[in-house]
């Protein structure tokens, strides 16, 4: 309620109409952030200095500026903004404690929708390096971030070993699965979970997104019986990476040096026959330095057909699955910085941190193919560290413009 010595404004014109965050507003609108803070109920109940959709792009703003202070990234968005724009008097940053709050009333839940809303390929039929034949590429991996080193962010998401007996982690970790399109580095699912947690149990939550006309890479840690066939009943085509020690029978030598075999699931110990049909791919690579060192390379493809894709083009496919690794570069030492342990104290806000760097990555990612789509070059050209500068330059530089309306 109004107090005395209060001065009503001129304009009813609020911070949400005025925040400046340049390029991410393409991606992630205004009205599309306030239908995900709806629909997670996070709407505020009453006027605040920093009202919901502030604090999702506010969030956005942490990732984008990952090495600035909680006030900094704030100025950074509203550079700028005055009351003698239409704004009866200065407007104050808010502390960091009041961000702080803000931040833990919005909840991940906003941000995980808004990366929901929006990730999916990017890929056209004119992107470069996109396709193989008929198929779009996609890649499976996954990494561990370290979180500030809290008891409650040791107790949701646990620490690692450290391999040589001397206990826990000197942080605790928390464990992302990612599915991204090769050519355009998008990733377009994340599970995230505890350090505890294995790869292959969180990557069954990215199994929705795959579907026909992909053909999906991954590394032979991935590999298991029961994953492999959820994953092939999601229609998608696999060319995954299996153990040298995996053993799989010659069922027909095919003419492109091939072979058909077949899976075995393993009950109590016992491997037992099943109906699953596979092509495996052989081949060894050398080590210059090394001649006696080669190492052998057994992958295992649902594309049973040699016509569809012969066995040497699938070999030369397979090191398409190391684009992940450049995604993972590009999140975790580009865009977060070497070495940076995440803010948040308290799991929610690690996942709301975490889904808010997916988000950024994704908009620059965006950003990025739509200029290799107008120079009708391979995205795979343009420089991630460029179009970051460009982002957070874009963002903090703009203090007129308005995503809710006009100037």
């Amino acid at each position: 309620m109004p107090r005395a010595g209060w001065v009503k404004p001129q304009t009813d014109q609020r911070l949400s109409d005025h925040i400046s965050i340049g390029v991410l507003t393409l991606v992630f609108p205004p009205e599309m952030v306030d239908r995900v803070v709806a629909e997670a109920g996070r709407t505020e109940v009453r006027h605040r200095l920093l009202p919901a959709r502030v604090v999702v792009y506010y969030v956005l703003g942490l990732a984008l500026f990952a090495q600035a202070s909680y006030e900094e990234v704030m100025r950074n968005l509203v550079e700028g903004l005055a009351w003698s724009s239409g704004w009866a008097q200065a407007w104050n940053v808010p502390t960091k404690a009041a961000l702080f709050k803000a931040r833990s009333r919005l909840g991940p839940e906003p941000l995980e929708a808004l990366f929901r809303e929006v990730a999916g390929p990017l890929a056209t039929a004119e992107t470069q390096g996109a396709w193989f034949r008929r198929w779009r590429l996609m890649s499976i991996d996954g990494t561990c971030v370290d979180v500030a080193d809290t008891a409650p962010n040791a107790e949701a998401f646990g620490r690692p070993g450290t391999g040589r007996g001397e206990g826990a982690g000197a942080f605790p970790q928390v464990r992302i699965v990612g599915l991204a399109e090769c050519g355009t580095h998008a990733i377009t699912e994340v599970a995230i979970g505890p350090c505890t947690t294995g790869e292959t149990t969180l990557t069954r939550g990215l199994l929705g997104s795959l579907g026909p006309g992909m053909v999906v890479l991954a590394d032979r840690n991935f590999y298991s019986f029961t994953l492999w066939n959820e994953a092939r009943a999601t229609g998608a085509d696999l060319l995954w990476r299996t153990k040298s020690n995996h053993v799989l029978p010659v069922d027909e030598r095919l003419d492109d040096g091939s072979y058909l075999s077949h899976l075995h699931e393993v009950v109590k110990n016992h491997r037992r026959r099943t109906d699953v049909v596979v092509r495996v791919i052989e081949y060894t690579l050398g080590d210059p330095g090394r001649p006696d060192a080669d190492a052998l390379y057994r992958l295992i493809t649902t594309i049973v057909d040699p016509a569809a894709a012969p066995a040497h083009e699938l070999a030369a496919l397979y090191p398409e699955r190391w684009e992940f690794e450049t995604v993972l570069d590009e999140l975790k030492t580009h865009q977060r910085g070497p070495r940076v342990v995440l803010r948040s104290k308290q799991p929610a806000g690690v996942r709301q941190e975490l889904y808010g760097y997916l988000c950024v990555h994704y908009a620059i990612r965006w950003l990025m193919h739509a200029v290799a789509l107008a120079r009708d070059a391979d995205p795979d050209r343009l420089s991630f560290t460029r179009s970051l500068r460009v982002a957070r330059r874009t963002t903090a530089s703009h203090p007129g413009f308005s995503p809710s309306g006009p100037r």
